[in-house]
């Protein structure tokens, strides 16, 4: 079995509950970074080499360090739990497991950026875990370890707010200027950038956006060590993932281990194999906007950015979506292109149409009315959405599309014919027996 450095959920019992997370060591991470200066705190993240759990793999530090200086300006942290990518369930287990991390991170993060205040974003779908986390964010309060009672807590003049707001339940609010959209209260359109959250954000006010996994990771960081993090792992992509296992898997759920397993340990050591014993037709690493892994890469491939990098797909989420020899592909490429149809926001024209016309077109393949020019318009019309929109929801949408016709090209030319008899409705009456209705008329 794989070793599993348990850095984000660690295997104690009750550790959700403050007396449990306290008596293990909790908050002490915070009062340790409160013995070096903010931007020391920043420069231990840097050198950890954490990047963004989220999907884009951005450098924390580095993103952090855009925060401006100086306090002349109210200064925003928003984490991003709106986890609405399909195969992402990583987030709700560190709400439900070890929220108080979270919030010890948020407290690290909003020390080191000057953060006056700071808002966990939940999406809409997710009741039971916006509970779980307002529940533990209250006894925080109650506790002295958030708001003003950090004063006294703590020994420190610094001290944040947090709220948890519960989000609108809509895809495009993960992208980050979308959400911060949807916390003003306005519809989550995704905005042009620059101007950089970093220079306006909430309300035109200085803003940083990490995902809830990265900012549970910064508690541990600070507890072992900028270098002893740095090697675990993928050397370029280091620390632990939450690899969530989905699909034709025999032991699907949330794994935290090492960046960089392989991905052939990940599915048959970790996961269990296959039901039935049966053979892998491919596999998504990373939640479905990302693009699939054909069965022949699996025993090259290890999960971190850089390897999957070199196979034509990401790490995004880590959410590992398995799928068995007698899956359709066409209808999982449907039923993908009908979820990013419904979930756009519509602002950008080429992600508006493209989308449907993508779902159009596999709606034709799936009923066998395809022909095998369409599978090459298909094609055309996810790389002209690619690229061409405000946020990073058109890719999502035409990586699976590029990705899917890429590597199993063959198995949608066997769902296509030559040719297709078709009468556009336009020339229906035209055809009509007007002599007959004439007749019929007198």
């Amino acid at each position: 079995m794989y070793k599993t450095p348990h850095l984000v959920l660690p295997k104690i019992d009750k550790l959700h509950e403050l007396k449990t997370y306290v008596s293990n060591g909790g908050y002490e991470s915070y009062r340790k970074s409160l013995q070096s200066t903010p931007d020391e705190v920043i420069g231990i993240i840097k050198q950890s080499g954490l990047r963004g759990r989220g999907g884009a793999c951005f450098s924390t530090g580095m993103k952090w360090s855009f925060m401006p200086k100086g306090n002349d300006k109210p200064k925003y942290l928003a984490i991003n739990g709106d986890e609405s990518e399909p195969g992402s369930f990583k987030d709700r287990q560190i709400f439900e497991d070890n929220p108080h991390q979270l919030i010890e991170g948020i407290l690290i993060a909003g020390y080191a950026m000057g953060i006056s205040k700071a808002f966990i974003y939940i999406r809409g779908e997710y009741h039971k875990w916006v509970k779980l986390m307002q529940n533990a964010l209250s006894d925080a309060y109650e506790a002295g370890y958030v708001g003003e009672k950090m004063k006294q807590t703590f020994g420190n003049d610094y001290f944040l707010d947090i709220v948890i707001h519960k989000g609108a339940g809509a895809y495009v609010c993960g992208e980050e200027t979308s959400l911060m959209s949807s916390l003003e209260g306005d519809r989550a359109y995704p905005r042009i950038k620059p101007p950089f959250p970093a220079n306006k954000g909430l309300w035109g006010m200085p803003t940083t956006i990490n995902n809830v996994e990265t900012i549970a990771t910064v508690p541990a960081i600070i507890s072992i060590g900028a270098e002893a993090y740095s090697k675990i792992g993928a050397p370029k992509h280091p620390g632990t993932l939450l690899f969530g296992l989905s699909g034709h898997i025999n032991r699907p759920g949330v794994y935290e281990l090492e960046s960089g397993i392989p991905l052939k340990e990940l599915i048959y050591s970790i996961g269990g194999g296959i039901p039935g014993g049966k053979k892998i037709k491919a596999i998504i690493p990373g939640g479905s906007s990302m693009p699939p892994i054909h069965p022949d890469e699996i025993d090259f491939v290890n999960m971190d950015n850089e390897s999957l990098k070199e196979f034509g797909s990401y790490i995004g989420t880590a959410g590992v979506m398995v799928m068995d020899e007698d899956t359709d592909l066409v209808k999982v490429l449907l039923r993908l292109a009908h979820f990013y149809h419904h979930e756009s926001c519509g602002q950008c024209t080429p992600c508006r149409e493209g989308c449907g016309w993508m779902e159009k077109i596999l709606k034709r393949m799936n009923k066998g009315e395809a022909t095998s020019h369409d599978i090459d318009v298909l094609f055309s019309v996810a790389s002209n959405i690619e690229g061409n929109t405000i946020c990073a929801l058109g890719e999502g949408a035409a990586w699976p599309v590029k990705g899917f016709i890429k590597k199993f090209r063959k198995e949608f030319e066997e769902r296509v014919k030559p040719n297709r008899s078709f009468v556009s409705l336009n020339v229906v009456h035209g055809r009509r027996n007007t002599s007959d209705t004439l007749i019929q008329i007198l």
